[in-house]
């Protein structure tokens, strides 16, 4: 087993596949680095990919202090891991809290990154005036609620709820076997570690819209991925494409949340074309004459 330790003495578990130009998949709060198989399957054939498990998620360090876990440390979290591993730049994909991680490293290592994939992000990130849809917008509540349950009734009986959530169903509907090996492996996560990541990390979420101005700063070629089913990040996702200049935007038809495990081929293809375009030159800002002039 591979572990680098980060600058504050976390010791991160880490995996790499392959060899070639570096990707870094970045995993989601329901996640962890198993979550990535099908990408590195797939694209260890032509890349060196790195998948590794978040503090808090065995067999990465558990703190026990929630103040040990934060935003920015997810996103600092990768340049330790980088910086260890001795990568000067990498394409970093990033799935729902992984990819809000992706996005901040985006604003602030620019230097450090090839690409980036920013995957189911947005829930929590919409201020309650905002949203079109019936639902608890108070996320911050909704995550210290979900901690507590954690604590008080274990991850056995809370993972396999948060696994059959409104944006999860999707792919137990698509690929049951799938969907099983994903709540098997979230169910067993550690409740402190999965506790203190919703209250450090989670409730914790900047609004997205109030940092408009650094993420208009984002030069780095983007790709946003979003479910069309998962209602909490579909308005992020297009807030995001029309910010990032270098964007592009993917609206995979009937998905939930959870993209890369419901839809690997999809994913898969769409990477592809994504790092063809850039080692082409192709991935550039957006032509200026398709914008439309604001009177």
């Amino acid at each position: 087993m591979s572990f680098i330790k980060t600058d504050d003495n976390v010791n991160l578990f880490y995996e790499t596949n392959g060899t070639g130009e570096p990707i870094i998949f970045v995993h989601e709060f329901a996640g962890d680095y198993r979550s990535w198989a099908p990408q590195v399957n797939y694209f260890s054939r032509y890349n060196q990919c790195i998948t590794y498990c978040a503090r808090g998620y065995h067999p990465s360090d558990t703190p026990q202090d929630e103040i040990k876990y934060s935003q920015e440390r997810a996103w600092q979290d990768i340049i330790s891991l980088m910086d260890n591993l001795k990568i000067e730049k990498a394409h970093i994909v990033g799935l729902s809290m992984g990819g809000f991680a992706t996005l901040h490293l985006g604003i602030q290592a620019p230097h450090r990154v090839r690409s980036l994939v920013i995957a189911g992000c947005g829930y929590g990130a919409i201020p309650i005036e905002k949203t079109t849809y019936n639902q608890d917008a108070d996320f911050t509540n909704v995550s210290f609620d979900t901690a507590q349950n954690i604590i008080n009734k274990g991850m056995e009986v809370v993972g396999s709820e948060y696994a059959l959530g409104p944006s999860r169903v999707q792919f137990q509907n698509k690929d049951p076997k799938g969907w099983q090996l994903f709540n098997d492996q979230l169910v067993k996560h550690d409740a402190v570690g999965s506790a203190n990541t919703l209250l450090g990390v989670q409730n914790k979420r900047p609004n997205l819209y109030e940092l408009e101005k650094e993420i208009s700063s984002i030069n780095s070629p983007t790709l946003i991925i979003n479910g069309d089913e998962d209602d909490m990040c579909l308005e992020v996702g297009l807030f995001l494409k029309r910010t990032i200049k270098t964007s592009g935007l993917l609206i995979v038809p009937k998905t939930g949340h959870t993209i890369n495990l419901e839809e690997p081929a999809l994913f898969n293809l769409h990477l592809s074309e994504f790092y063809s375009s850039i080692n082409a030159s192709k991935w550039n800002e957006r032509d200026k004459r398709a914008e439309i002039v604001k009177l």
